[in-house]
């Protein structure tokens, strides 16, 4: 059996880490006491030291972040570090970047987290609920909501409170002041979209006075009930409103349905979005015949037809041919929509090796394409199973890492594999 010997005073926080990993391991390939109650209490203390791991690992990010230091590894972000390198979801890297960037501001939370006496949730809820408030409310708040988890409220009720807290701090400073999203005024509205699983998306956010009546002005008289038979609400009156906008009546929306030739001939084989959803056979039958919908046709082997001639600068049709088969930057982590990325001529046009040609282009963001042609030895491409350009990024010169990522030094995961969750791969 491996022993762990270290002296915890003297010991490197690097030594530490490697004891807190050996532990972590052969705590894995232990199995459960059959006590539910001995379960539950070393359930309890466990998670108590997950909870103080969360704060070293909090001062970790806090660094990464505030020097940069993944640009070098060609990560745009530490969000994106996070999620390509520690494999968390967008929320979790939202939620630990946004932790150690509060914690130095929050005393009483960063004593009680690396002591055991405050969980992550609680710790994480509060850093969400201050981080727009300046350094003199930011401590009342702290107070406000840290007294509430002391008197039994639960995360979930302490988040809530959070949402008000701009109005709790002026009650109790006795000033009346608008909650922070009012006092952007005119200046700072804000939206945001998230993605469901079915390929639909939550709109959240918040319109100052003007933008508010612009979109009033705008929706109000579309949403209105067509009729006596119109059985939809107003929210979904909206929806149809606000869509009717966006594609100014569909005249200059465009749908990319992809399909193969012999659907539109009679075959019950589906067809798909650019981002994976199926589209069944019938419907893409009638899809294709209606206005402002464009059918892309595949050939043998999903090979595009008819995507016009190379130039210097990719033709419409080489676009749309290649916003359907890259969901994403090609980048192998990179989720910047397709539709948002740069045209990238895989071999460099610069040095005149890349023809203008739909087999030597790819969609890259800008933030890659800039990075890939300052770096070129730090990107190695590959193609996966399908075709397509893979992009992976590479230490940089000189750099080991010591110990093992989420995938070994020097390369990426094999790009012809068969992961059925691949972000490329969910766009065929």
């Amino acid at each position: 059996m491996h022993s762990i010997v270290a002296d915890l005073e003297t010991a490197s926080t690097a030594e530490l880490v490697e004891a807190v990993a050996a532990i972590a391991t052969h705590l894995a390939h232990r199995p459960a006491p059959d006590s539910g109650a001995a379960c539950m209490e070393l359930a309890e203390e466990l998670a108590r030291a997950f909870d103080q791991g969360e704060f070293a690992l909090a001062a970790m990010i806090a660094v990464v972040d505030r020097t940069g230091e993944m640009k070098h590894w060609g990560l745009p972000s530490t969000q994106a570090w996070l999620r390509c390198r520690l494999g968390m979801r967008e929320g979790r890297a939202k939620e630990r970047i946004t932790l150690a960037r509060q914690l130095p501001r929050l005393e009483r939370v960063s004593k009680d987290l690396a002591t055991g006496d405050l969980s992550l949730g609680y710790a994480a809820t509060v850093a969400d609920a201050v981080q727009r408030l300046n350094d003199e409310d930011c401590a009342a708040a702290e107070d406000i909501l840290l007294n509430a988890a002391n008197d039994g409220l639960s995360a979930g009720k302490v988040a809530r409170l959070g949402r008000k807290i701009h109005d709790l701090v002026a009650e109790q400073n006795g000033t009346e002041k608008a909650p922070e999203d009012v006092q952007r005024g005119y200046e700072r509205s804000w939206l945001t979209l998230s993605r469901s699983l079915d390929g639909g998306s939550y709109v959240n956010g918040w319109l100052n006075p003007e933008d508010t009546a612009i979109l009033d002005g705008k929706l109000a008289p579309l949403a209105k009930p067509a009729g006596s038979d119109d059985r939809r609400d107003l929210g979904e009156r909206t929806a149809a409103a606000l869509t009717a906008v966006l594609s100014q009546g569909h005249k200059l929306t465009r749908v990319t349905v992809i399909a193969n030739l012999e659907t539109l001939m009679g075959s019950d084989v589906p067809g798909w979005l650019r981002d994976g959803t199926q589209i069944p056979a019938e419907q893409i039958r009638r899809l294709a015949l209606t206005a402002g919908v464009s059918p892309l046709l595949l050939g043998p082997d999903n090979v595009p037809l008819y995507l016009g001639r190379a130039v210097r600068i990719a033709t419409p049709g080489q676009r749309h041919a290649l916003e359907t088969q890259y969901a994403t930057c090609a980048v192998r982590g990179c989720e910047v929509p397709g539709f948002l990325c740069e045209v990238d001529h895989v071999d460099g046009w610069v040095l005149g090796n890349s023809p203008t040609d739909i087999n030597k282009l790819t969609l890259c963001c800008g933030w890659h394409n800039r990075w890939k042609h300052t770096h070129p030895a730090q990107m190695q491409i590959t193609k996966d199973r399908h075709g397509r350009y893979v992009y992976g990024t590479l230490p940089p010169d000189g750099v080991e890492r010591s110990k093992r990522g989420r995938w070994p030094t020097g390369r990426t995961p094999d790009p012809g594999g068969d992961n059925p969750w691949d972000d490329h791969h969910l766009a065929a």
